[in-house]
């Protein structure tokens, strides 16, 4: 089947397509799509039904109380998909709190009598998110620039772990929230090993997971990641800065913030970016820092 009408229910999907060059295809986004900023001007069909303007705490109780009343956290456009009459919808069945349910999708294509192919991508370690592009690649008839994308994308890996060879590795707890705090699996753990750290909170492949602040220190950080999930670096710093005065955390530690949306919590082409960026915040004189993916906000309280 050629693919002409493509409708992308994730941002790093998305993002993918146009890294493929399969850019003109795709009629319907999300509102979360941004990059390529190409992304904003095709049609929204997927919105948050969360209230605007909470706090992580809030967010989180509201996400808590959506799920285990059986609510959507978004919506999906049911008459917008129905006149862009996609060939293909691109989501995921892996977070519920990150997209538009699956069921849901299929519910509105069987009602609406779409024909496209649904084509769900579920990847949970590094290594799987590269290979999703040429899962992707094959499905837009993409094959070939997607094998060179993959292979670009881990030539710089190469060059990465090269960059930090027989460096010692830090010890690196990676937060995906903030209030109450969450470590950062899937393939977060991956990239902070690529970036020659250890990390000690979250496990690859694994999701991730509400922890205790004693959790952090039990784990004995050299460093402190705070790279909070649909927040970019503007938005990410305040939250670190909050986190750095806290008591609750292991003394005299240094706290990043990092443009999580950018590069690290959606799963596509950008995660080598956050790799870079991890890399020279472990290892600083190794590797030149990303200023626009990360920001050092100081050291934790030390002990009095």
């Amino acid at each position: 089947m050629t693919i002409v009408r493509i409708v992308s229910l994730l941002p790093s999907a998305t993002e993918i397509l146009f890294a493929l060059g399969a850019g003109d295809e795709v009629v319907g986004v999300t509102f979360e799509c941004d990059h390529p900023p190409e992304a904003r001007t095709k049609q929204i069909v997927s919105t948050s039904a969360m209230t605007p303007g909470l706090t992580p705490a809030e967010i989180d109780r509201e996400v808590r109380s959506r799920i285990a009343a059986g609510e959507d956290l978004y919506r999906l456009d049911e008459g917008a998909l129905r006149d862009l009459d996609p060939d293909l919808v691109v989501t995921q069945d892996l977070c519920a709190v990150c997209a538009v349910d699956l069921s849901t999708v299929d519910a509105a294509r069987d009602y609406l009598g779409c024909d496209g192919r649904v084509l769900t991508v579920d990847p949970a370690t590094l290594d799987d998110v590269i290979g999703s592009l040429l899962v992707i690649g094959a499905a837009v008839g993409r094959r070939t620039e997607a094998e060179q994308l993959t292979t670009e994308l881990r030539r710089r890996l190469e060059r990465i772990t090269a960059s930090v060879a027989g460096e010692p590795r830090p010890r690196v707890a990676v937060l995906e929230w903030t209030d109450p705090p969450f470590n950062a699996g899937h393939w977060v753990p991956d990239m902070v090993s690529a970036a020659g750290g250890q990390s000690v909170l979250g496990q690859a492949g694994q999701r991730s997971g509400r922890i205790d602040w004693a959790d952090i220190a039990t784990a004995q950080p050299d460093l402190i990641v705070v790279a909070p999930c649909g927040y970019h670096l503007e938005t990410a710093i305040p939250l670190a800065t909050a986190l750095r005065d806290t008591r609750d955390l292991p003394p005299g530690v240094p706290v990043w913030a990092v443009d999580a949306d950018s590069a690290v919590v959606r799963p596509g082409p950008r995660l080598v970016d956050g790799v870079e960026a991890l890399a020279a915040i472990c290892h600083p004189t190794r590797v030149p820092a990303r200023e626009r993916l990360a920001a050092y906000v100081g050291t934790t309280p030390a002990n009095t």
